[in-house]
């Protein structure tokens, strides 16, 4: 399968490594604003390196297309591809609104093109058995919901034309560090209903037009609320920490680590940390990997890849909720 990826810059590098370890894809374009990025992947991987988007559509013809691009970019180059006869594989939001995301997933079903969302955490080990626990109801039906995203993100992170930038970053903690928890909050609970958050620039004031630090409280459709702290204002790359209290003991998940908490308060450890080599940050997770090869497994058996552009927009809906939220100071339903 012919696959062309769309945007070299930090996040693609787990694209490349994932795809190299997936015989039947083959690397045949690379493509970024900024040439010498593009060229030195291309160079790298054996492929062509592209300046222009449409152009390397037009020349190329791949048969998937990987975006990796700013965020503002995401929706139309991802249409673009769909229209062009491309599966597509896109990093999170898939969309930066209600109206972006719906016209993704109205392009998906038109075309009959696999739209895969990259969530990847949850391919987690601690993820999946999490959910599969929640779902069962082995230690009974779930009462309460929090988590917490504390990391750092200081001013020379922001030194490229569009981290930081609202027309497109498009906004700044909620969308870009904190929408894959906001995800598992909503894959945890069975979807989201309603929305009440504040968001606001605790540490980098003057220097990024987005906010740095968001509280929210979400309504989710198992009827239980879901609270979410998350920052870039701390001093370090915390784990995510995430705490279900179900009806007898609790689920505690941090990073790639699950507990469960019994009543009487002995500690079971259920998944431990991955061990296994990783591309990016550790605690970015290591479900690249998995994401992106079952992706295209999916392709090859003709099975429906399950964050799709459907599944996927539900943490970029409920994240445009919580600005509209915050900046109206009032509850807002999910869309």
């Amino acid at each position: 399968m012919k696959v062309a990826i769309v945007g070299c810059g930090n996040v693609s590098k787990n694209h490349f490594a994932a795809i190299e370890n997936i015989p039947s894809v083959q690397i045949v374009a690379t493509v970024d604003i900024i040439a010498e990025r593009a060229q030195e992947k291309a160079e790298k991987y054996g492929a062509k390196a592209y300046t222009d988007f449409d152009e390397m559509l037009m020349a190329e013809k791949p048969e998937c297309v990987h975006i990796a691009t700013p965020h503002y970019l995401h929706t139309e180059m991802a249409i673009k591809a769909l229209e062009s006869g491309a599966h597509v594989f896109v990093e999170k939001p898939c969309s930066t609104s209600v109206e972006e995301a719906d016209k993704l997933i109205d392009a998906m079903n038109r075309t009959g093109r696999q739209v895969g969302v990259c969530f990847q955490n949850r391919y987690n080990s601690s993820t999946i058995t999490m959910k599969k626990l929640i779902d069962v109801e082995l230690i009974g039906k779930m009462v309460a919901l929090r988590a917490f995203v504390t990391w750092n993100r200081n001013a020379d992170y922001y030194n490229d034309d569009w981290h930081g930038k609202k027309d497109k970053e498009c906004g700044g903690v909620l969308i870009n560090q904190a929408i894959h928890t906001v995800d598992l909050l909503q894959y945890f609970g069975g979807g989201c209903d309603s929305v009440t958050a504040h968001v606001f620039n605790d540490h980098l004031k003057g220097v990024i037009e987005v906010e740095d630090t968001a509280t929210a409280r979400l309504q989710l459709k198992n009827g239980v609320p879901a609270i979410l702290y998350a920052t870039t204002a701390y001093t370090a790359d915390a784990d995510v920490f995430i705490e279900a209290i179900m009806e007898k003991g609790t689920f505690r998940l941090e990073g790639e680590r699950l507990l469960r908490i019994n009543p009487n308060g002995f500690t079971e450890v259920l998944c431990e940390k991955s061990d296994n080599k990783f591309t990016g940050k550790s605690y970015w997770g290591h479900g690249h990997p998995a994401i992106i090869r079952d992706f295209y497994d999916c392709i090859n058996t003709n099975r429906k890849f399950t964050i799709d552009a459907a599944e996927g927009s539900k943490a970029p809906k409920i994240v445009a909720a919580c600005y509209e939220s915050s900046e109206k100071n009032i509850d807002i339903e999910v869309k």
